[in-house]
């Protein structure tokens, strides 16, 4: 049994249609999961209580962790350190493997510019800061050999029908509706994405791969050197519109962010738009001999999956 925590977002659907390359023994939980493999087992529970967390993990043989939480400072620290104590207390209680999804909140700003599984942890966000407490939780246990896991780390991620991507409500839908697309400070730093199917498929292999546990890694990420405005001209031309892109600086986000709460939240991360912002995943690339979906590949994927108008 292979079980998904968190299975009804991008990842999560990714990682089920994956894993069938190794298993049809899935299991889906959530709230209110969904099929997403005719084969699949569904098990609703409500993961902010350790008891169901517990009967989730139940049987398992790898544990996957793909749950998002709503964009907040506030729930980030409330929801993700208990969350994260129950699943790593179940995983050692019924001896499953863990594999957690995470994000770069938590490295050092000056490591941003060029970010590998070593790069320093020292985050200066309050959301950075949750994500450094529970990516510890996992590494403590398994320094102490309570746990088997890894961690399978993405850049800022985006794909088809993923509306929670910066860069598809910013950009694309931006686009595609006649408006300038959004970029925060300035449109000239480098900054590479993830693209979301590419994190699914490198998540399950990394998850069925023995000799990849109890290690960080990054997953496929494509290494061409982008700008902003070079990721507004690919969406443009797919769009078939002109690539008309206006920046955010600080000073407007504080502004704007006092009538909508998503930019207020958002503030606190204007650090990895200030810089060069490059992702390096070439440990799995090495290991695997995998390489991440070219941008103009997948900007053509996205823009024929999405909705036009």
């Amino acid at each position: 049994m292979q079980t998904i925590l968190g299975s009804g977002g991008a990842i999560g659907v990714g990682v089920a249609q994956a894993l069938t390359a190794w298993t049809r023994d899935i299991r889906l939980v959530s709230r209110n999961p969904r099929k997403v493999n005719e084969t699949d087992t569904l098990f609703p529970a409500d993961l902010s209580d350790p008891q169901e967390i517990d009967r989730a993990v139940a049987g398992s043989e790898i544990v996957y962790v793909t749950i998002g939480f709503d964009y907040t400072a506030a729930i980030w620290r409330a929801k993700w350190p208990p969350f994260m104590r129950a699943v790593v207390a179940a995983c050692e209680k019924h001896q499953a493997k863990l594999v957690f999804f995470d994000n770069v909140y938590m490295y050092d700003p000056a490591e941003i510019p060029h970010m590998t599984e070593t790069s320093r942890i020292a985050p200066i966000s309050q959301k950075g800061a949750v994500r450094a407490e529970i990516a510890t939780m996992i590494t403590d246990a398994v320094a102490a050999g309570r746990l088997t896991a890894l961690i399978a780390r993405s850049a800022d991620f985006y794909g088809p029908g993923n509306d929670k991507s910066v860069l598809i409500s910013t950009v694309y839908d931006n686009l595609r509706t006649g408006k300038p697309a959004n970029w925060f400070i300035s449109g000239d730093h480098l900054h590479t994405f993830t693209y979301t199917p590419d994190a699914a498929k490198a998540t399950a292999l990394l998850g069925n791969t023995p000799d990849a546990y109890n290690q960080v890694w990054h997953v496929p990420t494509d290494s061409t050197r982008l700008t902003g405005r070079d990721w507004v001209a690919l969406f443009a031309r797919e769009l078939g519109v002109a690539p008309r892109l206006q920046t955010m600086p600080q000073w407007i986000l504080s502004l704007v962010g006092i009538f909508v709460p998503i930019l207020r939240e958002f503030r606190e991360m204007t650090y990895q738009y200030d810089r060069d912002y490059v992702f390096d995943s070439s440990k799995f690339e090495k290991r695997f001999g995998i390489k991440a979906t070219p941008p103009e590949q997948a900007v053509r994927e996205i823009v024929a999956a999405q909705p036009r108008g």
